[in-house]
């Protein structure tokens, strides 16, 4: 019996360790590319924060305003510092989030990390480092003058 118990432990340790390390990349654009190029970006700091994994998903996230004008945008990458970046097509506007209010001419965008990326980074010590919201990012391209006029 005891034997049997103690695989059962290292079954769930390294389906657990598995988990929480194994890179996944579902970004829907090659944000590489794009931050790495020459185009004008737009970008943005998170106005809050918000890191409760241990709540479950959706309960690491950040909330931006943004301009008006980059509701158009294709795409937009978040990038976390230390957790890597995303890249994200847009999707729903907002006026409110968690007790924050949209200024006029902006709208809201909460973007969310994995559960499993922050639980990472808290167990390495970089809680703090997830928690700031100066190291949250979003960056958008610059929409072109057509876009801007419309």
């Amino acid at each position: 019996m005891r034997r049997r118990l103690r695989y059962i432990l290292i079954l769930l340790l390294s389906l657990s360790i598995i988990t929480l390390w194994w890179p996944v990349n579902d970004s829907d654009c090659n944000f590489e590319a794009f931050l790495a190029s020459k185009t004008p970006k737009f970008q943005v700091q998170a106005t809050k924060v918000v890191v409760h994994p241990w709540r479950g998903r959706h309960h690491v996230y950040g909330i931006f305003m943004i301009p008006d004008q980059y509701k158009q945008a294709p795409f937009f990458v978040v990038t976390v510092q230390g957790a890597g970046s995303y890249c994200s097509k847009q999707s729903g506007y907002k006026k409110n989030f968690d007790d924050i209010f949209a200024e006029p001419g902006t709208y809201l965008v909460r973007k969310f990390i994995r559960t499993r990326a922050a639980l990472r980074l808290i167990l390495q010590g970089l809680y703090f480092q997830v928690n700031d919201k100066q190291n949250w990012t979003l960056t958008f391209p610059e929409p072109k003058v057509s876009q801007r006029n419309s």
